[in-house]
């Protein structure tokens, strides 16, 4: 069958295909070179340009970071769950949490890290000593050690020095590391912290026995150019033994700006499951998993057809809906409504997917609606071996055009106040907040 991208290559070297096919399972362009190619894979003009690693270890944040996203609450129970699926799939380390946050988070960290994982369970802690001593307690393997590092959190956050700062990194990675866990250092707002700075604090906590550095964009302002540049001066100034990012999705490149990091040579990409997280989120699990597997032809150890799985699994327990558009695993990524686009899957699914959607645990699905297309009919029929002449096809498509076009939106904009209602403000409602304020005995100084 004819694959996603005719590609150029080495002398003997086989070309990797990823499946596309043509639905009616008949023979497409094979893979011989004397075949004409379907597509053209412009990504090798650009391949010397890459330092990709030889592996990738997936670092998922979606117990973690994923959690933090307003309104969002997993049990530990439910975090040993998403960790086991997690762990199942092929990913290289998950963070559990933050077990000096609440006795309930500590359990779930102490459940997930005693559940007998192939993955490596992590948990995180501030540079404060009652953090770190929380990880070691918990049974946890490695450890995430987080501070601020650019100076508007320093001043109006931390209220604290570079000094007080590098002090405090350098006492914790020693204790965590004393403790005989892997250390994983990580400054929140790295990228617009003063880079002199970042030199001298990733310097201090490496030669202290960090194990990994990890580089955060933590409003997401990075661009891929930009961050590439800022990755590249920091492997030359710093020298990390091992390099890993934390990208958020502000403006929406946080994929983008961890495949660059990939490229120019990290190792553990930071993700959360379905681009969960902090406000508009992280980058997305599956994204970034696809666009390694897919585009840069690098191998994750990820289950990939487990994907659709995980996502509805995240979907249910964290309580947010996966967007209809959302890449990969939104509802819409393999559905076809339009004429023009269904008559071309028809023919040969490398029309308009650029994989398969098997690959992620999906199925294709055709549309009948307003732009379907006369091809979309007669394959409909075929499901109950039904054939029909033009005419009535012609009119079978009108009524589904009309009725379609018919239907009252009522439905779907009560779904949408909902929904609106909902996430506008998630968590407590004022009164549910108010009604505790008055429980507690908090009054008014006049009162």
């Amino acid at each position: 069958m004819g694959g996603v991208f005719g590609r150029r290559r080495a002398p003997g070297r086989p070309r990797r295909s990823l499946g596309a096919t043509n639905v009616n399972a008949a023979p497409t362009v094979g893979e011989s070179m004397a075949e004409p190619r379907l597509v053209e894979d412009y990504h090798t003009e650009t391949a010397h340009k890459r330092r990709l690693p030889e592996t990738v270890e997936l670092w998922d944040e979606t117990l973690r970071d994923g959690e933090q996203a307003p309104g969002v609450h997993f049990t530990p129970e439910e975090k040993l769950r998403i960790a086991t699926v997690l762990s199942e799939m092929g990913v290289g380390v998950l963070n559990a949490g933050i077990p000096v946050v609440s006795e309930e988070e500590a359990r779930a960290v102490h459940l997930v890290a005693h559940a007998g994982l192939r993955a490596h369970v992590l948990a995180a802690a501030r540079t404060v000593p009652r953090d770190v001593d929380a990880v070691i307690a918990s049974g946890a393997t490695h450890i995430a050690i987080f501070v601020a590092a650019s100076q508007v959190h320093l001043k109006y956050k931390l209220k604290m020095s570079q000094d007080e700062v590098l002090r405090a990194s350098v006492d914790s990675v020693r204790r965590a590391k004393e403790a005989g866990l892997h250390v994983a250092y990580v400054t929140e707002d790295t990228v617009r912290a003063p880079f002199d700075f970042v030199e001298r604090l990733y310097r201090a906590v490496q030669e202290a026995g960090a194990d990994r550095l990890v580089v955060a964009d933590t409003v997401g302002i990075m661009t891929p150019l930009t961050f590439r540049w800022f990755l590249k001066e920091f492997l030359l100034r710093v020298r990390p033994k091992d390099l890993s990012v934390h990208c958020h999705n502000d403006f929406g490149l946080a994929t983008a700006n961890t495949l660059t990091a990939v490229e120019v040579g990290a190792v553990a990409p930071q993700v959360c499951v379905n681009g969960l997280g902090e406000r508009a989120g992280n980058a997305s699990f599956e994204e970034v998993v696809l666009g390694l597997e897919s585009l840069y032809h690098v191998r994750t150890g990820i289950r990939t057809e487990r994907m659709h799985e995980l996502s509805r699994l995240v979907e249910e327990l964290s309580g947010v809906p996966v967007a209809a558009n959302k890449a990969l695993v939104g509802y819409n990524a393999f559905s076809h409504e339009a004429g023009i686009h269904t008559h071309g899957i028809l023919a040969n699914t490398l029309t308009y997917e650029p994989i398969q959607p098997e690959l992620v645990g999906r199925h294709r699905q055709m549309i009948l609606g307003k732009h379907t297309g006369k091809a979309a009919i007669v394959e409909k029929l075929k499901e109950r071996g039904l054939t029909a002449p033009d005419a009535l096809l012609l009119e079978l498509l009108d009524r589904v055009k009309t009725e379609t076009e018919a239907r009252s939106k009522e439905d779907l904009q009560r779904f949408l106040h909902e929904y609106r209602a909902l996430f506008e403000r998630p968590g407590l409602s004022d009164e549910e907040f108010w009604t505790m304020v008055d429980a507690v005995g908090i009054r008014a100084a006049n009162a």
